[in-house]
């Protein structure tokens, strides 16, 4: 009667095993590498006045990120050919506007836009005002921000560009779309990296 085969032990369990540790760990290197990245690419800075005005005017701090990282990608001295300065791109009307109604008696001048604290605390009053206007909509509001209220309300009248009449469906000026899907997928991009 032949003798039964002796099984050889299986070499390829130890080598599966070996292989499945090395991919768990490149998933949790490329998962921490992914997270560095997502911070690197939308970063929070200036956090200590971005927080306060966020609160100051009952305002999603991730909307401010968005609106400040396409902007000015968190560069407080640039100016823009439009003649907007500092981190959120405010012009010297808009300045003057807000100026008169939140800071009339005090000796701020356009150049003080340079300052972080103040541009932050200009940029959060017209976010928050846009965002007031336009019910809590951050597309309508940020076409306003970009392209002012008065021609999102002209907009707000045609049919073809609203249906409600309170918030915009479509935008009719190239720059206007891109810069209103820069800010909702920057602020999706801030709430889903830090919330």
């Amino acid at each position: 009667m032949p003798k039964p085969k002796k099984r050889k032990k299986s070499r390829l369990a130890p080598l599966l095993a070996v292989l499945l540790v090395l991919a768990l760990a490149g998933t949790l290197l490329f998962s921490a590498f992914r997270e560095k990245i997502d911070r690197w690419e939308y970063p929070q800075r200036y956090t200590e006045y971005v927080e306060y005005y966020a609160g100051k005017y009952n305002i999603d701090p991730m909307i401010l990120y968005a609106f400040i990282r396409t902007e000015s990608n968190f560069d407080p001295n640039v100016d823009s050919g439009a003649g907007a300065r500092g981190l959120m791109q405010i012009t010297e009307v808009t300045f003057d506007w807000i100026k008169m109604k939140i800071a009339p008696t005090e000796n701020l001048t356009f150049d003080d836009l340079y300052d972080p604290e103040t541009n932050i605390r200009f940029g959060s009053y017209f976010v928050n005002y846009c965002l007031l206007r336009y019910k809590g909509h951050l597309a309508t509001a940020a076409a306003a921000y970009h392209n002012g209220v008065g021609a999102v309300d002209a907009l707000l009248t045609e049919s073809e560009y609203s249906a409600d009449g309170e918030t915009l469906d479509r935008y009719p000026y190239p720059q206007m779309r891109q810069y209103v899907k820069k800010i909702t997928e920057s602020y999706q991009r801030y709430s889903e990296i830090y919330n």
